[in-house]
């Protein structure tokens, strides 16, 4: 846990034709969602927020290889991003042009949080917020998954940690 973690940023049109951008930073070892936030619009302060809370969520505890993967979009090629993850003792690694496949542990949660949550209906902008912070506390703490040996993301991490 904590050495490789994958980000992205996903939209999602709600009540009204309002749009909102979800950007996650995911675990790789556990699955576990260990960063994300909500904006309306994708100005870089979006994904430093992110950043900040994956540093929190480190709290001086970095794996020494610790890396974080993307695809190219322009939030992570912005040398700004890349700046700030350095300055944050990380690696970073990009899909080549073209190549989601190597990202598609983040897609795939994406598109299992889309089918799992009733995101369209929300009527407003903290609605939203209210309904992926209580997916996120699910996903992390009470969705089990097959290939996490049934277990949850959270507990993953704890076995892993205890092996």
């Amino acid at each position: 846990p904590g050495k490789v973690f994958l980000t992205d940023i996903t939209y999602l049109q709600y009540r009204g034709g309002q749009t909102a951008y979800l950007s996650c930073i995911k675990d790789v070892a556990t699955r576990e969602i260990v960063a994300y936030e909500v904006s309306t619009n994708l100005r870089m302060e979006f994904v430093y927020r992110t950043l900040k809370k994956l540093e929190e969520h480190i709290n001086d505890n970095l794996h020494p290889e610790a890396m974080i993967h993307s695809d190219q979009g322009f939030h992570y090629t912005h040398p700004a991003f890349q700046k700030c993850v350095k300055e944050m003792g990380l690696l970073q690694s990009m899909s080549h042009r073209g190549n989601c496949l190597d990202n598609s542990p983040m897609e795939s949660f994406f598109g299992h949080f889309k089918d799992e949550i009733e995101y369209k209906e929300a009527g407003s902008l903290s609605e939203l917020k209210y309904m992926i912070d209580d997916y996120m506390e699910h996903y992390n703490n009470t969705r089990k998954q097959w290939t996490l040996k049934k277990m949850t993301p959270a507990a993953y991490r704890s076995h892993l940690i205890a092996v």
